[in-house]
């Protein structure tokens, strides 16, 4: 089974934004050191508790820092951005990193409406553009422009000589059908959806077109997992980042508490209900538990490769968690 890395660059309870960042970065070494695909960090702005506005800062950092393992944005909120500019982050870092550049497109927010207006004038008429401003990005990376198109002699320039390759990330029938329709990978974020992902996959894959020849279809379904030497261990690391959700929906709190705090935090009746719904939503266990639940999900949603997000508020738990995956798995 491939798996990979999604990081959102959470930030502890005990930690600055500084400390989170440099444990993002020892996270990618450690997944190149234990097997993993590919390792993906996330965009948020003004979210308390997340440390990543910028991926492509990141994705420089890392990148100097790692030598094999493949490295991207998880995603770019394409809404915020001219595909223009887009291209030409990317392929720089494809210049600089060559081969192992990914490009995952969302079209999120990624924080308040605030930090949405803030940031554009213009979201919701972004968000409508999606299909054009992939379209055009997909133009800056082949160098495929129609001779009519107003760029057509616009380079993206430092031109690398391996593209970077991109993906469409979704929850929705609409994001898998437009990654069906230009021909690209598809990313589905089963741990943030409350839709049927089986049949948006399928559709995914009984839509394909392919860009180029004989490309087929490609999976990733991103999955939230935490995994310890026991069951009871995992659950009680678990805790602490069902309640950091818990708090960010409350607007309450800074970080991910420690399992201390966790247990210290008094639960009312909803919230109860919301813990036991998110609880079901992951995969919390031992190496041989998280395993089989990772190969029923593979099989269920036809997935080429298994994206594993983990949030805890000790790093060496979370590093241990990825460590005890990639072991049993390999």
């Amino acid at each position: 089974m491939k798996i990979s890395i999604l990081d959102q660059a959470p930030i502890s309870s005990n930690q600055t934004a500084k400390e989170a960042l440099e444990q993002s970065m020892k996270l990618a070494q450690a997944g190149e050191k234990l097997g993993y695909v590919r390792y993906w960090i996330a965009e948020h702005h003004d979210l308390p508790g997340l440390a990543c506005s910028a991926p492509e800062v990141m994705l420089s950092y890392i990148g100097a820092n790692t030598t094999r393992i493949r490295i991207g944005a998880g995603a770019v909120l394409l809404p915020y951005y001219k595909p223009y500019k887009v291209a030409e982050i990317y392929h720089m870092l494809a210049t600089l990193f060559p081969g192992r550049i990914d490009v995952g497109i969302g079209r999120a927010p990624g924080g308040s409406a605030e930090a949405t207006n803030a940031l554009t004038d213009q979201f919701l008429q972004q968000v409508w553009n999606m299909p054009h401003s992939i379209r055009e990005l997909l133009y800056f990376f082949n160098k495929d422009f129609p001779d009519e198109h107003p760029f057509k002699t616009l380079s993206a320039s430092p031109v690398p000589s391996v593209a970077p390759v991109p993906w469409l990330l979704g929850t929705s029938q609409k994001s898998a059908l437009l990654a069906a329709e230009y021909g690209l990978s598809y990313a589905f974020g089963l741990f943030m959806s409350e839709k049927d992902g089986k049949e948006i996959i399928q559709q995914y894959l009984d839509s394909f077109k392919p860009r180029t020849p004989n490309q087929k279809p490609y999976v990733i379904v991103s999955v939230s997992a935490i995994c310890a030497e026991t069951e009871e261990k995992a659950e009680e690391i678990a805790l602490s980042c069902m309640i950091w959700a818990l708090q960010r929906a409350e607007g309450k709190g800074d970080g991910v508490p420690s399992i201390l705090e966790s247990k210290q935090y008094v639960l009312n009746v909803k919230e109860k209900e919301m813990v036991e719904k998110m609880k079901q939503k992951m995969i919390i266990g031992n190496p041989k538990e998280v395993k089989n639940r990772l190969k029923e999900l593979q099989k269920q949603y036809h997935a080429d490769e298994i994206m594993i997000v983990t949030i805890t508020h000790s790093p060496e738990d979370r590093m241990r968690s990825y460590q005890l995956i990639a072991n049993e798995l390999n």
